[in-house]
């Protein structure tokens, strides 16, 4: 009997300190995956050096250390309630909140900018889902009173041009405190804010309105922001990690479906001149120059769902200059794979646990039977 009890407790041992050692792994795997892995990834991210900026002195003499430190990022897209399945949905909602939540509390930005593609099916949701859709994006998007949070209305936002309306656009500009055509100053710096959709110059009342506002902000400006490009044939030209794949570059852009019509892209660079334009919608990075003058940056889309590898803009903007660097977040491809790992090692572990406690059953069986013999 004592040696049946001895057998019971090393039994109970061995599971509980299995079942400890699995639980602590399921628990690891998943705190590191949702939440400690975007603070390693953005904490190699830094404010770019302004000192040497294009520029490096305000147009005022001051040093190029009082520069805006601004994030941009664009195309959140958060899904709807017509195609947005509650897992997908979920998911990179969660990976958003975490990544943006981590930059904030570690990066500390005076400003950020989301260039548009807020939500993917403003241009056809409901108003109870329109209040949904934009209950989540305030959630996730949370911040502080020191960090001010600008938004650009995107295609998504309220329809592609000829799906465009006064109702979509005012119910956007209304949430968001945002109107078509804006310039939002930060220590001296003039950002200029585009409703790209309504800049095709057709006619249409929207379009009218918005190119008479430009018309009087014309001058010079430090910084342009919109959801749309400037006119480009392809990507064709485009490099580094967060570029469109390679079987996509040399694809034709629309005119006024992928990027600005040529025509509307003049318009804004002699209007403007800005020493610097940043755009989304292509959902991948790029560096445009138009002119051989103007710097056109295409901020990748901020979502896993659009891309693997997301990243957003950090800009250091003075008034006479600009730097920029990229910072990534985690890849869902490693995220992924973390996750599959943790599952292999629990299932051989599980069969290790197994095979284990079969071997010292039968040795234990085998132990008390000789001693029963022998008595």
């Amino acid at each position: 009997e004592r040696s049946d009890l001895v057998a019971h407790q090393r039994q109970f041992s061995v599971r509980w300190t299995a079942a400890v050692v699995l639980i602590a792994l399921v628990v690891g795997a998943f705190f590191f995956c949702e939440y400690l892995i975007y603070f390693p990834t953005i904490l190699k991210c830094a404010w770019p050096n302004t000192g040497h900026a294009r520029g490096g002195e305000g147009i005022d003499g001051r040093p190029a250390d009082s520069a805006v430190r601004a994030m941009v990022l664009s195309d959140t897209h958060l899904l709807g309630a017509v195609g947005g399945h509650w897992f997908d949905k979920l998911r990179r909602e969660w990976q958003m909140e975490r990544a943006f939540q981590t930059a904030l509390w570690l990066l500390k930005p005076e400003i950020v900018f989301i260039l548009g593609d807020i939500f993917d099916e403003g241009k056809w949701s409901s108003p109870k889902h329109w209040e949904d859709d934009v209950r989540r994006f305030h959630r996730m998007f949370r911040h502080s009173p020191d960090t001010e949070l600008v938004v650009l209305v995107g295609n998504h936002d309220i329809g592609f041009h000829y799906e465009m309306d006064w109702f979509k656009l005012q119910r956007f500009e209304k949430v968001f405190n945002a109107s078509s055509t804006r310039i939002v100053t930060k220590k001296g710096v003039n950002f200029l804010l585009v409703n790209s959709v309504a800049l095709h110059g057709d006619g249409c009342p929207i379009c009218q309105s918005v190119e008479k506002e430009l018309i009087k902000l014309s001058r010079d400006l430090n910084c342009s922001l919109q959801h749309y490009p400037l006119f480009r044939v392809s990507d064709a030209s485009c490099t580094g990690l967060d570029a469109a794949p390679p079987e996509e570059r040399h694809l034709l852009f629309r005119e006024k479906y992928d990027v600005l019509s040529k025509e509307a892209s003049q318009r804004l660079l002699q209007w403007f001149k800005p020493r610097l334009i940043l755009s989304g919608h292509t959902h991948s990075g790029c560096e445009v120059l138009h002119d051989n003058k103007y710097p056109e940056i295409s901020v990748p889309s901020f979502s896993w769902r659009n891309r693997n590898n997301p990243s957003f803009i950090l800009a250091s903007v003075s008034p006479g200059g600009f730097a920029l660097s990229k910072c990534f977040l985690p890849e869902e491809s490693t995220v992924i794979g973390v996750y599959c790992s943790a599952g292999a090692c629990m299932l051989l572990l599980f069969l290790a646990h197994c095979l284990w406690m079969k071997g010292l059953l039968q040795c234990l069986s085998l132990c008390l039977l000789g001693k029963h013999k022998s008595m």
